[in-house]
């Protein structure tokens, strides 16, 4: 929920870019913004994308927007053909100059830490639940039955069993456990290292929060050196051909997500990055807990406590 909530705002943010500050494109742009994030979100949720590829189809839709609104804008808007031209010719005229690449490499290595991040974290998820039900030996449940039953055919029903015994019993029923430890231990750590794998340049969220200022500065150089790409535009698809019709206005909601900016404020507590250390410090406490199982069951509930008097199989006695 908290990497949704961040990919709609970082949404929002260049939605917004253009509704402030390219008012009479801002329809057409948003509807490729939007695009681009549902990218975002089908490449980090596991979906066979390309992070080079949905950027770069980014802003080869947008260069048709930008061309016929900043870069040579006119009366009414160019033709479908013409903008199809411009698409295609996109990579070959660069008129974003190095950003494009710029942002390819950005959110790859932003966007891939976080994808393994979300399936590590659904591996330990399946991990968990596969060893939440176990089937024991017969061997093991004849143990068991001797431990906590036998013990009532003597009218010894409050007794409990030493906590040798209890250990002995339990580790023998969770031997199968105990080879899930060394794995166990070693997911924890490999989490721990992709977790700090994702702060610092790449952090996913500077990087989309910021994606707004990379296409602001993508803009701004398209604008600056529009003679120059429309000399280029008419030698690749000749002058611009329009159709009597003219571009909407911004029709995007700016409060939609106000709850979302106050959520994802930089000094706010409920930050992705403040989430995910918070998280792993939780898995932390759990590293031990497939090796140390029986202990923990024998010592919370199923053993007496030292000192006290208890049963050892076959008998009730004051020391095991």
């Amino acid at each position: 929920e908290t990497f949704e909530t961040l990919i709609r705002l970082a949404e929002n943010y260049t939605s917004t870019l253009f509704c402030n500050a390219y008012r009479n494109m801002a329809a057409e742009a948003t509807t490729h913004v939007q695009e681009f994030f549902t990218d975002v979100g089908l490449f980090i949720f596991g979906t066979d994308v390309s992070t080079e590829e949905f950027v770069n189809r980014f802003f080869d839709t947008l260069f048709p927007v930008v061309y016929n609104h900043v870069i040579n804008p006119g009366p009414t808007d160019i033709s479908v053909e013409y903008a199809e031209c411009l698409r295609m010719a996109r990579r070959d005229i660069r008129p974003f100059g190095n950003i494009p690449k710029k942002a390819i490499g950005q959110m790859g290595r932003s966007l891939l830490p976080s994808r393994t991040f979300l399936q590590a974290l659904n591996l330990g998820i399946e991990v968990i639940n596969t060893t939440e039900h176990l089937h024991f030996s017969k061997d093991c449940s004849r143990a068991l039955l001797r431990m906590q039953y036998c013990p009532h055919c003597q009218g010894l029903t409050l007794s409990k069993p030493c906590m040798g015994y209890c250990l002995n019993v339990i580790r023998g029923c969770l031997a199968n456990m105990a080879e899930v430890d060394l794995h166990w231990r070693g997911y924890i750590q490999s989490m721990e290292e992709l977790s700090s794998a994702m702060s610092g340049t790449y952090d996913i969220e500077h990087v989309l929060l910021n994606f707004h200022s990379l296409v602001n500065d993508a803009l701004v150089q398209a604008r600056i050196n529009g003679p120059e790409l429309s000399e280029q535009v008419n030698k690749v698809c000749g002058p611009p051909i329009r159709k009597p019709t003219q571009s909407p206005g911004c029709s995007f909601d700016q409060n939609k997500d106000n709850q979302g900016l106050k959520m994802f404020s930089r000094d706010s507590e409920e930050t992705l990055t403040n989430r995910r250390k918070e998280f792993i410090s939780h898995l932390r406490l759990y590293r031990a807990f497939y090796g140390g199982l029986a202990d923990q069951l024998c010592g919370n509930e199923l053993a007496a406590a030292d000192g006290l008097p208890c049963w050892n199989g076959e008998d009730v006695v004051r020391r095991y």
